[in-house]
């Protein structure tokens, strides 16, 4: 039975189409991974099915009494909740069964006999659904799911409004598998959790009984947790069964196909034109040459799809640095209370230091507290000399109503808007890209838009702090490739050992000096 149906879908903003008459069929049970490079549409077409989008054309049709559950990143947490209290929300529409339920029982004492039965009917039915339902190991659940998404390590009596915008869709995921609806929507949704929580995830999807459809440029989770590929490319939704491996093969095999029957046509085209041009004239030859043309003026010609750019990153470097990079001194940090014990930490000149663990430990605390953004409870931080600083913050807020011209000529007044564009286009930002608002690009062309910022400035000393989020494939393992090559020393963040494993020369594990009880 078909859960969802579109049929005939378009799309654009402005002059720019995203979708041409795309169809889609989902079905109980069935575990969609919804992929494509950065800006193809993919989040644009879970804003459509969810309705917060109208489509300029094509119908979108839910079976009835579905309920879906949509990773609404932008979801607002009310102030004053707590997480558990945000949890336990999931579970709504049971406490106002139980509600309901304890009013009928009030009533049971003035019913009638008639009344009376009816009542007891309705009773064991609502009851039935809370036992089916698991009602009654309510706070179980919560903090199963809470321990699984690492919730429980930054409290869940905490106010949701202190939360940072990571620790906040982590909330927001949990919620929404607590609630367990019919099918789940999941725009990228381990972009904020790592390693062993992503681990937990991936399980949980693995033994989901219902449907979801999943967006996610983590390759390793999506191929182990989908069973149907769709594909969004050139504004079309193609449909391939298996895992993301088998799409690899069958997309390549597809491909080459297209291109092999081109070619065909391209040179029947030429010997039909060259036939043409040497026979019109003729009278003998005439009726042939008018046949040939008819076949040429009939054919269906095909189009191979242009190649999407893709980036080149290429990191400028400024001088070499000294060859201490920093060195702490018993340095606790944290805010209110300590994140860390006292640590004694060391970088040198050339050295790149992947720093790994559970969410909320203080890997970014870490890093500002380097960087001297933030000051340390106790202890010191003695930075080394001749650095030339660049940063990839995690977050970072403003500039939306810059355009991505703006956004770089800003930071590089010197060049001209031909190099700055040249700069964009060598990040795979194409010309609509380049002159849109950064408000209305995706993640993943944000974190590019920003990436050409970074690989532009003279640096000697890279901090990233989870640069491969929102990221798409070919992006990801350019930005792998280049850091590989930079000459300089390199601080990273990153949940995704298939990333940094190749970058790294040193791994430290945060969990070895965290305050925090797993």
């Amino acid at each position: 039975m078909s859960i969802l149906t579109v049929k005939n879908l378009s799309h654009g903003f402005g002059d720019r189409a995203i979708f041409r008459d795309v169809s889609f069929r989902l079905l109980k049970g069935e575990h969609v991974g919804l992929i494509g490079a950065n800006g193809e549409g993919k989040s644009t077409f879970m804003s459509i099915i969810t309705g917060s989008l109208e489509p300029d054309g094509g119908t979108v049709e839910w079976s009835k009494k579905v309920r879906v559950g949509y990773l609404d990143q932008h979801s607002v947490l009310q102030k004053g909740l707590t997480i558990r209290d945000v949890l336990k929300n999931a579970f709504r529409y049971l406490t106002d069964l139980e509600t309901e339920m304890n009013q009928m029982y009030e009533r049971m004492g003035e019913a009638t006999p008639e009344e009376l039965e009816q009542l007891l009917e309705e009773v064991g039915s609502i009851q039935d659904t809370l036992n089916n339902n698991d009602f009654y190991l309510i706070d179980a659940k919560v903090e199963e799911v809470a321990r699984g998404l690492g919730l429980g390590d930054i409290g869940l009596e905490r106010d949701v409004h202190d939360l940072s915008g990571g620790q906040r869709t982590k909330v927001l995921l949990a919620k929404l598998l607590l609630e367990k609806p019919d099918i789940l929507l999941l725009d990228e949704p381990t972009n904020y959790l790592d390693e062993q929580h992503i681990e937990w995830l991936k399980r949980y999807l693995q033994e989901y009984d219902n449907a979801f459809i999943l967006v996610s440029h983590d390759i390793p989770f999506l191929n182990s947790v989908v069973n149907l590929i769709y594909h969004v490319e050139n504004q079309e939704l193609s449909r391939y069964v298996g895992d993301y491996e088998t799409f690899v093969q069958q997309h390549e095999a597809k491909k080459q196909q297209l291109e092999a029957a081109y070619k065909r046509q391209q040179q029947e085209i030429a010997d039909l034109k060259d036939f043409v041009a040497r026979n019109k004239a003729r009278v003998s030859t005439r009726n042939m040459a008018m046949s040939r043309q008819k076949k040429l003026d009939s054919m269906e010609i095909i189009e191979l799809a242009k190649e999407k750019p893709k980036p080149q990153f290429h990191f400028k470097e400024a001088r070499t640095s000294g060859r201490m990079i920093f060195e702490t001194k018993q340095l606790v940090i944290g805010y209110d209370e300590p994140l860390s014990r006292p640590l004694d930490l060391q970088m040198e000149r050339g050295q790149k230091i992947a720093l790994v663990g559970a969410n909320g430990i203080g890997k970014t605390t870490l890093l500002r507290s380097i960087l001297g953004e933030l000051l340390p409870l106790s202890g010191s931080v003695v930075r080394g000399e001749n650095q030339f600083l660049g940063y990839f913050e995690q977050e970072v807020k403003g500039g939306a109503d810059e355009t991505c011209i703006e956004s770089v000529w800003k930071e590089f007044p010197s060049l001209s808007q031909f190099e700055v564009r040249a700069a964009l286009a060598k990040c795979g930002l194409t010309t609509k890209h380049i002159e849109s608002k950064i408000s209305v690009l995706s993640g993943g062309e944000k974190a590019k838009v920003r990436l050409c910022r970074l690989i532009n400035r003279e640096t000697n000393l890279l901090v990233l702090d989870e640069p491969t989020n929102h990221l798409d494939v070919d992006a990801k393992d350019e930005l792998k490739r280049a850091l590989k090559a930079y000459k300089g020393s390199i601080l990273l963040i990153s949940h995704e050992p298939e990333f940094y494993r190749e970058v790294a020369t040193d791994v430290w594990n945060c969990e070895s000096w965290t305050t925090k009880v797993f």
